[in-house]
């Protein structure tokens, strides 16, 4: 028996308001995906195909970063069109009171 889904219209275009957790979430998401695509093992080409080739073309890794990262983009541009973004200095490693990231868990 067949069943109904709803999916969006081809010309349909959302406005989604977003806050700032759900900002960071989608940012440690496309992390978590770009730590497991395993970049050092299959080369940057691998990486770079994510721009070079057609989205139907790529694997499942990259469709999603890819995906994450237009997202990312979108929230960014808008942030920056509206003036939302606090600029704060982030220390590098040799600054004076720099501490060592550590690693976060799964």
């Amino acid at each position: 028996m067949a069943i109904k889904v709803k999916e969006l219209k081809d010309d349909a275009i959302l406005d989604i308001k977003v806050n700032k957790s759900f900002y960071l979430m989608a940012k440690a998401a496309s992390f978590h995906v770009l730590q497991s695509m395993n970049i050092q093992e299959k080369g940057d080409e691998y990486f770079k195909e994510i721009i070079t080739k057609k989205y139907e073309d790529l694997d499942n890794s990259q469709r999603t970063f890819y995906t994450i990262v237009l997202l990312l983009a979108e929230i960014e541009r808008q942030a920056n069109e509206q003036k939302l973004y606090n600029e704060k200095e982030i220390l590098q490693p040799g600054d004076e009171g720099y501490v060592e990231p550590t690693p976060e868990k799964d």
